[in-house]
């Protein structure tokens, strides 16, 4: 941000601008500082289109001496253009002077009327080649964010996929009627007496949840049964020493999985956690979700780690959210107590 100088616009400036503004017949007008004031140097008339007036730029800029130039536009030909000329072969002082000046210029003739800015450092940039240019630049394609990336990267997935646009509330609406046989396996699991997994899975032409499977399987085994190329959801009924028996919601989302499998997983994984919590008796479902980019990792000290029964620190198996914008996947909140 440039600092203030204290040099004002003057009054013969303002008059000048205003006749400007409201006649409609100045197309140029040069701005200089003398005497510690902003100062009307020239103006010149419309004698055609903007592009083809700019050449007279070039006999009213001098090669080494910085000016304001204030140009009407076309269209709309209320609204007009602020040229900031300092060029490099100006004296520094010069340079300095102009740079801090010119916020003051455009704020106290009235910022609004000025909608386009170029700073130009050579009569080059000023030609209607040069103008040309700097249009293009306007129009061009704004560098992208990462959330914006990110959804960049997901409609190009639709596009490939042949889809139809994702709908993030597909998978969050009514998640557990979709299919056959998954609210009952996942209501099993309450009466379960071994350890057993539900694996779940989204169906991406549908959006829908779809029954994985449903088996008895020790904690050592979880880690291999989990899809490890793909995300997946599962509840594990799980007893172990350190904790009663719960069921644990487990959500994968493996870092190589396509972008638009992840967003759909995401949007879905509260959802899919709190059916299963109206569908099970009360306190049975653990209240710490368990998030991994890594099924391998899962096992009991992980699980323990987790849900907080292990004294060592979480390792935080939070999904990768590379290329995500990094909320999509923000852990739950909050210590576990034993109930």
């Amino acid at each position: 941000m440039s600092t203030t100088s204290g040099i004002a616009v003057a009054p013969e400036l303002a008059s000048t601008f205003a006749d400007a503004v409201s006649s409609k017949n100045v197309r140029f007008l040069k701005i200089s500082i003398h005497n510690e004031a902003l100062v009307t140097d020239t103006t010149l008339p419309p004698s055609s289109t903007l592009e083809s007036d700019l050449n007279s730029l070039q006999s009213l800029l001098d090669d080494n001496i910085p000016a304001y130039v204030l140009v009407r536009l076309d269209d709309p030909p209320s609204a007009w253009l602020a040229i900031h000329y300092v060029p490099d072969t100006a004296r520094v002082r010069d340079k300095m002077l102009y740079a801090s000046t010119r916020n003051t210029l455009t704020k106290s003739l009235g910022a609004a009327l000025f909608v386009d800015t170029i700073f130009a450092t050579s009569k080059a940039d000023l030609t209607p080649e040069g103008y040309a240019a700097h249009k293009r630049h306007l129009a061009a394609p704004k560098p992208m964010n990462a959330r914006e990336q990110e959804m960049a990267d997901i409609k190009a997935a639709e596009r490939e996929a042949g889809g139809t646009p994702h709908n993030v509330n597909a998978a969050r609406t009514s998640p557990f009627g979709a299919s056959v046989g998954l609210k009952p396996a996942v209501r099993d699991l309450a009466d379960a007496t071994e350890d057993h997994v539900v694996i779940i899975t989204i169906d991406p032409s549908s959006e829908t949840l779809v029954l994985g499977e449903a088996a008895a399987i020790a904690v050592d085994e979880l880690g291999s049964k989990i899809p490890s190329l793909n995300p997946s959801f599962a509840f594990f009924s799980w007893s172990d020493d350190a904790l009663e028996r719960r069921i644990v919601f487990i959500y994968s989302c493996p870092s190589a999985s396509p972008v638009k499998h992840r967003m759909l997983y995401s949007s879905g994984s509260s959802s899919v956690y709190q059916t299963a919590k109206s569908l099970l008796p009360p306190l049975l479902l653990a209240p710490r979700k368990v998030e991994t980019s890594d099924p391998h990792e899962l096992g009991a000290s992980f699980l323990r780690a987790e849900l907080g029964q292990s004294k060592e620190p979480s390792r935080m198996g939070t999904p990768n959210n590379s290329g995500l914008g990094g909320a999509a996947f923000a852990r739950p909140k909050g210590p576990y107590k034993r109930r």
